[in-house]
């Protein structure tokens, strides 16, 4: 193993002492092809060209003698510093940094960061750091060759973004360019190339709790006790956390029937299907979470829809009603969320979305939850009146690949003044997870 380890984070200025210091007594130093040609590094150094950073690791840890390893920017924010430490190598690091190519493409845009979602686009992840980009209005995007700027934009489709995409940070060829997400593709970027992904609605409108009034900042730090501008937590806005707690929340939180300080009447009675139940149970099979693309199909009220995106998913809400979609929209952007709406009827709208990770059927029948099955998500969850339709259901779920789960919930809500029933709901739940 090599007697000593050294990560020098390079951002195009000039090294320091330590990282000087460094290369001299190097006898192998490990870099891109801009980093070997650097004047400091020895010529009688073996020199090692990175490529798989984990076949470079193992020959380090093979080297007798001392090692430098050169990243762009700063090596211990998605860089080298973790494979090298990883068990199977074992090395233990020391680590000159530099700013970081994120760092330098929010200051070249004059950005803030710190409410911005940072991930890695490569062959791997690309689809889900598109998703991202669809359920979140500020994202960095450090990108790979074949999940570059253009791709992104491909994949976002009509999703409108503004693209500021930096290329050659730190180096005589660095250019900024900002352009809609419509006409990044129609251009040619150089690698490497950091791309901050922006746009969509910002933040929710007051929310009017159960007595009608708004309820006024969720509980925590709050801007009093945040930093500058109200911010206290990485990757969120000043207004985090949102103003209302809790899953499942009550129809009428969808609503768009309250005016601003005006009195939120009693909710309408929920059909089976619309039950805060029935939500709860579909939300915990499908798990949404950061990353995924949610489908719902037949979204009604928006609700799941909207608690999905609450989660960090990127969501496609689909109804064959107008008036539908507009009102999700609406509701969205009431708790500031991202989501799309599509307007059509299942299964024939859902040929040109793009993948999705997770579905949720709430209208259409078999023939969509068989469609949906074709397209093969990791989870789908649906629900029946009846036990026919239940087991019609889970025969095309069984038979299309998925394991399939089944229960009868039957809820009841009570009138807490009287204590009698007030609302009843019997519905089967279902649910497939991809085998």
């Amino acid at each position: 193993m090599a007697d000593r380890v050294t990560v020098i984070g390079w951002d195009g200025s000039p090294l320091s002492g330590a990282a000087r210091s460094a290369i001299g007594a190097a006898t192998l130093v490990a870099g891109a092809a801009h980093h070997l040609q650097l004047p400091e590094v020895p010529s009688r150094a073996e020199q090692v060209r990175l490529g798989s950073v984990s076949l470079a690791a193992q020959r380090i840890a093979r080297h007798r003698g001392t090692a430098v390893v050169f990243a762009d920017g700063d090596p211990g924010f998605f860089g080298v510093v973790r494979t090298l430490r990883a068990p199977e190598h074992g090395m233990e690091v020391e680590v000159v940094p530099a700013v970081s190519s994120m760092a330098a493409a929010f200051a070249r845009a004059g950005m803030p960061w710190d409410d911005a979602q940072l991930v890695v686009a490569n062959s791997r992840t690309l689809r889900h750091a598109v998703n991202v980009c669809r359920a979140h209005t500020k994202v960095g995007v450090l990108t790979s060759p074949g999940a570059g700027p253009a791709e992104l934009a491909l994949l976002l489709g009509p999703v409108h973004r503004t693209f500021v995409i930096c290329e050659a940070l730190g180096t005589s060829q660095e250019q900024v360019t900002v352009l809609t997400s419509d006409k990044v593709a129609d251009h040619s970027w150089r690698d490497p190339n950091v791309v901050i992904v922006s746009g969509g609605s910002t933040g929710p409108a007051p929310h009017h709790g159960p007595a009608g009034h708004p309820s006024g900042p969720g509980p925590g730090p709050g801007g009093a006790q945040g930093g500058p501008g109200g911010a206290w937590l990485a990757a969120h806005g000043p207004d985090y956390p949102p103003a209302v707690r809790g899953w499942a929340l009550p129809l009428s939180h969808y609503t768009d029937d309250v005016p601003p300080g005006g009195e939120q009447g009693p909710a309408a009675p929920a059909r089976g299907s619309e039950s805060q139940q029935l939500r709860a149970g579909q939300l915990a099979r499908l798990g949404p979470r950061i990353g995924d693309l949610v489908w719902d199909i037949g979204a009604g009220s928006g609700a799941l829809a909207i608690e999905s995106a609450r989660f960090g998913a990127a969501v496609i809400a689909v109804d064959h009603d107008m008036d539908t979609c507009a009102r999700i929209a609406a509701a969205a952007r009431r708790f500031g969320v991202q989501l799309d709406t599509v307007h059509g009827t299942a299964p024939q709208v859902l040929e040109d979305l793009p993948e999705p990770d997770v579905v949720r059927v709430g209208g259409g029948g078999i023939p969509t939850v068989t469609a949906v099955v074709d397209r093969r998500p990791g989870r789908i969850v649906t629900h029946a009146a009846t036990r026919d339709e239940a087991e019609a259901i889970g025969r095309a779920l069984g038979e299309g690949g998925y394991a399939v789960e089944c229960a009868l919930l039957q809820s009841v809500e009570l009138d807490t003044s009287e204590w009698v029933e007030s609302e009843r709901a019997v519905v089967f739940l279902l649910s497939g997870v991809r085998i």
